[in-house]
């Protein structure tokens, strides 16, 4: 199967330029300024841009066990058609995927119902040591640590142990960093005060920058002392910011961190107006915070952006505060929210394409994906610049059917999307047939 894409712009490592794109089977075969071969199907990419896919390093499909919430086929699709190719998937399922039994039943599960492309981090707890270190790195993305209580119960607070998974795995360590003491006191702070129902503005003072930094600082100590490779998600903290380094290539770094979407986007002002609907944890915070963050994500000590994709029914979300479950779906919109700041200058598109596709890519040490190059899975993106759309229920593709940026306006669309060379999604239609393939890394 050939496929032929004319005439775009092509963004890739850092440069613009006009050229095609030639598609044979799975990968891409040739990049050119005017190719000629004959080829099953021609698209005229005049006027659009070329990305390569997305590359989502942290979401949570909720299979199994929370698949009232989302699924794999169904996030999955959603995530096709925002420009998502491939993503990284969570442990705190149920049940939590701690054994490699567990973690296999997703993978089983993914090659039968998923449009992109799949890895799954395998989950540490206080006394999985042994099942964690027989993950195997070449088809497993890393380990994730909750070193504050999350979604499931996979809080890791033994000193001991996390130090002992620190210094016997060459793998990647991912990181939730709050502190639970402190998140713990500051919530009974404010139900003495409200009870149960405390007001959502005060989410960032309870999940607050002192919870971040502590668990954030502490986990980057013992990586430092180990030589783990650690990779710290969702920063929402200016302070913490202080703690990772930009003199050095990606590739060299052994202390990695990302942010995401909602972090650049709103703040704690925004609870007014959206409630509970941006209730993340770790919590959206103040604007000095969102600006450090930007600031941070442009000079290279932020290395790649995410979602944190997680989505809970409208129901759990209208619940009172100690009841109502954190996180939101976003894996549909994440390219267009940044495009969105491209437009607006804060931005330029070949950062947005480093960040969300080349950076994950290298620092997971993906193979073949993540650029536009011949030899590559052909994980491919058209976006039109210049298509105002507004988001809005009937054209939200998650299952729990909301999304916190409801009523948002739009100036750029995803009109075309590959999933190893097969066009996946085209102006509003999706392909049922699912290409999605088990991501593989490249191993020291």
């Amino acid at each position: 199967m050939k496929i032929l894409i004319k005439n775009t712009q092509i963004v890739n490592e850092g440069k613009i330029f006009s050229g095609d794109v030639l598609i044979k089977n799975d990968v891409i075969s040739r990049i050119d300024t005017n190719i000629s071969e004959e080829a099953d199907q021609t698209i005229d990419g005049s006027g659009k841009y070329l990305l390569p896919g997305v590359i989502d390093d942290q979401v949570h499909f909720r299979e199994p066990g929370l698949t009232h919430k989302g699924d794999i086929e169904s996030e999955s699709r959603a995530a096709i058609v925002g420009g998502t190719t491939s993503f990284i998937e969570q442990p705190n399922t149920v049940p939590n995927a701690v054994t490699q039994e567990l973690l296999a039943d997703k993978y089983q599960i993914a090659s039968e119902k998923s449009f992109a492309n799949y890895g799954f981090m395998m989950g540490g707890t206080n006394d999985n040591l042994e099942e964690v270190l027989k993950t195997n790195p070449r088809n497993v993305p890393g380990i994730k640590l909750f070193l504050g209580s999350s979604t499931g119960n996979m809080l890791v607070d033994n000193p001991e142990t996390l130090e002992n998974i620190f210094s016997n795995t060459k793998m990647l360590i991912a990181v939730h960093c709050e502190d639970e003491a402190t998140i713990r006191a500051n919530t009974q702070k404010y139900m003495d005060e409200y009870g149960e129902d405390i007001p959502v503005k005060f989410h960032h003072l309870i999940r607050s920058e002192e919870a971040c930094y502590k668990s954030s600082s502490k986990a980057i100590e013992l990586a430092e002392k180990t030589g783990a490779r650690l990779h710290v998600f969702h920063l929402s903290t200016a302070k913490e910011l202080e703690l990772f380094r930009n003199d050095i290539p990606l590739k060299d770094k052994k202390i990695t961190a990302e942010v995401c979407v909602h972090h650049l986007t709103f703040t704690n002002e925004d609870y007014e107006t959206r409630g509970s609907l941006i209730k993340w944890n770790p919590a959206v915070k103040t604007q000095h915070d969102k600006d450090g963050l930007w600031e941070a994500l442009l000079d290279d000590r932020i290395d790649v952006i995410a979602t944190d994709h997680a989505p809970h029914t409208w129901e759990e979300k209208q619940n009172v505060y100690t009841k109502c479950p954190s996180g939101a779906p976003l894996v549909q919109h994440s390219l267009v929210v940044m495009l969105e700041n491209y437009k607006n200058g804060k931005i330029s598109l070949e950062r947005i394409v480093e960040k969300m596709a080349h950076n994950p890519a290298i620092l997971f040490r993906i193979d073949k994906r993540g650029f536009i190059k011949e030899g590559y899975k052909a994980d491919l993106v058209l976006v039109d610049l210049n298509e105002n759309w507004t988001v809005e229920k009937e054209n939200i593709l998650y299952k729990c059917g909301w999304s916190p940026l409801e009523g948002m306006n739009f100036h750029s669309k995803v009109t075309h999307t590959f999933v190893n060379g097969n066009l996946v999604y085209e102006n509003g239609t999706i392909n049922d047939q699912k290409f999605g393939e088990r991501l593989l890394f490249e191993v020291e």
